[in-house]
């Protein structure tokens, strides 16, 4: 997601939109608020995934309304290439809807969800979080809200995030249009202008002057001693409904594939390919036809969260063990948590308690997994527990019954199986050696 280097592209903009009639499907592992289905119990907090309503929507139709040509995005374009169905729910009733579009890593069959969050302000118009791909059905089911695009915001630097941006704005002229500081695209820094991005505003660090101050506040974590480009995420803090909004800073895996997500994606993924024969640890691998069954389906989307947690998980012939261990609770990604996150602790730190100090939210919305995800600030907190390992005198030196209780609850969601970490340390170690990303630059050197 947004660890890997963030190169801004362009997309071709789809076909105008046009009116296609809606049917509603069950919502793949989400629960109604009133109902919230368990996910994770830790004895004294739950965590859980919830929506206000059952029903996700989307056109009837595929084809045209579907299409979208895109093959930018370097190294590895996102696919799909030329047909993205978009999946909308609503997340707190009247006040947030959640789209959803399936995001592959280029050529390979290991895909995810990328999530655009749309929030009803009290003027009545809508601010659209992270946008993705403007597909006919997507501005469509976007449109049946009823209501003006006001503002249009890009959280994050990351290329996955920016390539849908400038055609997205383009659908609506009259939108404001708002960006994470330090914008920036490798091997060649071009300015925003040159990906089709104008008219944008940058994001400032708890800024009272924003149009939507009254309702949303926001956090900026900029971070230029990683790598060669700075890590950039801007948080934000939905008030009314006690909803924090992040894009990569954390993720809750659901124990089942999101709705969006083909099943041509997960049957492929199922097969036993050059990637699990590799990954085998020496088993013989059998190499037989894949049927098309709940199983396998569910296999192909245990080894895809395993291959973009890990990059190159110790076992994809059987991912149970550790798909078990990284799903149902809220985490740092281990590519964000190694190559990011890691490296600059006392920025994150403070991001972290900045936000847990000052944000009372009940709910949080990533951009890609499950959301919302039901968690409190201690939930928050627990899943940076990792940062106390750079930064003990500092974790020691205000304990706190609140700090302790995430600590505890933090060894088990920053917990990730060694095995599976090789592969990752040793790209951390490759690319510090040849000066990609960094070491620690700050706490407890490496």
């Amino acid at each position: 997601m947004a660890a890997s280097a963030a190169v801004a592209s362009t997309a071709p903009q789809p076909l105008r939109p046009r009116a296609a009639p809606r049917w509603a499907l069950g919502n793949l592992g989400v629960a109604s608020s009133h109902r919230a289905l368990p996910l994770h119990d830790r004895g004294t907090r739950r965590l859980a995934v919830s929506a206000s309503s059952t029903d996700t929507e989307t056109s009837a139709r595929g084809g045209a309304e579907r299409f979208y040509f895109n093959f930018t995005g370097f190294p590895f374009p996102l696919g799909p290439f030329l047909n993205r169905r978009t999946i909308r729910t609503e997340a707190v009733k009247g006040r947030i809807w959640l789209f959803e579009q399936e995001q592959a890593l280029g050529f390979s069959s290991v895909s995810t969800n990328t999530r655009m969050t749309v929030v009803k302000l009290k003027s009545g118009g809508l601010w659209v979080h992270a946008p993705i791909a403007p597909t006919k059905e997507c501005i469509q089911l976007l449109k049946e809200l009823d209501a003006p695009v006001e503002h249009i915001v890009l959280p994050t630097f990351a290329y996955e995030h920016k390539v849908f941006f400038g055609p997205f704005t383009r659908k609506f002229p009259k939108a404001q249009i708002w960006v994470a500081p330090r914008q920036w695209s490798w091997p060649i820094n071009l300015p925003l202008e040159f990906f089709g991005i104008f008219r944008a505003k940058p994001l400032k660090d708890e800024d009272e002057d924003t149009p939507w101050a009254g309702e949303i506040e926001q956090k900026v974590l900029s971070s230029p001693e990683v790598g060669i480009g700075p890590y950039v995420e801007v948080a934000f803090y939905h008030k009314p409904s006690r909803t924090l909004l992040v894009t990569d800073a954390v993720i809750f895996v659901p124990r089942q594939p999101p709705e969006c997500i083909s099943k041509e994606s997960l049957l492929a993924s199922a097969k036993n390919g050059l990637a699990v024969k590799i990954l085998s640890k020496g088993k013989e691998v059998p190499d037989e036809p894949v049927m098309d069954n709940q199983l396998n389906r569910q296999k192909g989307w245990e080894r895809m969260v395993l291959q973009i947690l890990f990059l190159g998980p110790s076992n994809l012939l059987e991912p149970n063990s550790s798909f078990a261990q990284m799903s149902q609770k809220l985490i740092v990604s281990p590519i964000v948590k190694t190559l990011v996150f890691s490296k600059v602790p006392e920025k994150v730190r403070d991001w972290v308690d900045s936000i847990a100090a000052d944000w009372p939210f009940r709910r949080i919305i990533p951009a890609h997994f499950s959301a919302p995800v039901n968690a409190s600030r201690s939930d928050f907190l627990a899943a940076f527990a990792f940062l106390d390992e750079f930064l003990p005198e500092r974790s020691a030196a205000s304990p706190g019954l609140p700090l302790l209780f995430a600590s505890l609850m933090g060894k088990a969601a920053s917990y990730f199986p060694p095995d599976d970490m090789k592969t990752l340390s040793s790209l951390d170690e490759f690319l510090v050696s040849v000066g990609a990303v960094k070491k620690t630059v700050s706490g407890r050197k490496r």
